[in-house]
This record gives structure tokens, sequence and C-alpha cells, in this order.
């Protein structure tokens, strides 16, 4: 996915490439079952949304491949294995109402969107919240909404979350985000300044966010905004 800024995974991820002669969902199941992911409800979502419908029509013959694909202005998604492995780590039951920072084109929102009750993502880019939600719309997906703004910022009209899942590096997590959080739900985000972080797993408990496990190790871009990096700053 892509936030503001959207994260570039590590070439260290298990399952790089395709499997064979005619990639398809079955193959990006695969390589997230090697990379660790062991929810069936995770990789059955992973395997009902068809990646190739929210890449660039010029991208959907690498859709299947465990690898980023490039997007406009120089962002890119993120490989679906470590989509997820960041998913699985909410713990999802069904109900949740999920809080989503960097869009790119939607998904990760659509695979969420199968797995909670409602998705509220914010993407920092317009042009690409355009091109997420009409995807989303064409893929019959209802419970997914998508809204141009600073993510770091979060969406607090919308607040409490029961997860909220930042796809970009920031070496703390945005106050908004955690205030927006309810008490006994979890948040994972990549903490780092970008470039080599660990993607971290965290609950919000009454004394606040408290670090549970640190889920992967892998390559981000840095997350913009308010509570961020200046949106222009240098990497």
């Amino acid at each position: 996915m892509s936030p503001g800024p959207s994260p570039s995974p590590s070439p260290d991820r298990a399952g790089q490439g395709g499997w064979g002669g005619g990639p398809g969902p079955e193959d990006l199941v695969r390589a997230s079952r090697a990379a660790g992911v062991r929810d069936e409800r995770v990789l059955e979502a992973l395997r009902s949304v068809p990646r190739a419908d929210f890449v660039p029509r010029a991208e959907a013959v690498s859709a299947y491949l465990d690898a980023p694909v490039p997007l406009p202005h120089g962002q890119v998604t993120t490989q679906p294995s470590l989509v997820a492995l960041m998913v699985e780590a909410l713990g999802l039951a069904g109900g949740e109402r999920v809080l989503e920072i960097g869009t790119g084109y939607g998904f990760q929102t659509a695979v969420l969107a199968r797995l909670a009750g409602e998705v509220v993502s914010v993407e920092r880019l317009p042009d690409l919240a355009g091109r997420a939600r009409r995807r989303l719309t064409r893929a019959g997906i209802g419970n997914g909404s998508v809204t141009a703004a600073d993510g770091t910022l979060g969406m607090p009209g919308q607040a409490p979350y029961d997860a909220v899942v930042v796809s970009a590096a920031f070496p703390e997590v945005p106050e908004p985000l955690v205030e927006q959080l309810r008490v006994g739900g979890r948040l994972v985000q990549p903490i780092g300044p970008g470039g080599r972080e660990r993607v971290c797993l965290y609950e919000r408990t009454p004394r606040g966010l408290t670090l549970r496990r640190t889920v992967v190790s892998a390559h981000f871009v840095r997350l913009y905004g308010a509570h961020a990096y200046p949106p222009g700053a240098a990497s």
C-alpha cells in the first residue's frame, strides 16, 4: 500500500518471485505461508482479492508475483506476503472498525474489508485515493471508504478504532492514531527512520501504547504529515 510515501518491502522477505507458469492468487497464498502467515482467514482473504485489479494496468503481468509494484508519484505497493503478515498481526475477528493509513490502489484495503466490519482508509495523494475508490467500487466492496488527507491525523470523526495499520515508517507512532485507538485495540506500524524498519505490533492499554512484538523486519519509505516527517523533507 502507499501512504503519503509507500513501503518498499525488504528484498530478504520470503517468496519474492512467481511460482512457475501462470501465477495467480494461490501463488500469493503460498508466498505468505512461506513468510510465516498461519491465519486461514487472512490467507483466504488474500486468495479472494484479485490483485491484478488493484495495480496499474501496465503492471498487471506482475500482479501475482510476491513483489512490490510501482505506482504513480514514485510510490510502490507493499508486497503481498508483507500485507498478510501485517494484517494477521491485527488479529481481526470480523466486526472491527479498522483505520488504514496509506491506501495506494486499495489492495490492502480490500483484504482488510474481507476480514473486518468497516475499513476507513486515508491516502495522502488525491489521485491515488480516487483510483482506489474506483477499484474498490468495481470490486463490490461497500465497507471500505477512502479519504484523501494527512494520515498522521487519522480520522477522528469515525473513532474509536479497533485496529490501526500504518504503511510507512516513522520512529514513533503519531499521537492522533494512539488517541483514536480504543483501549484493547491493536496497531501495526513500521518503526524507524525509513530504509530498514521493525514492523511492530502495539496494543493500547489504560496506561497507553504497549509494544507486544516485532512482526518482521522490512524496508519502508518515510511517513509524511503533521505528526511525522514534513512533506518534502529529504529521506
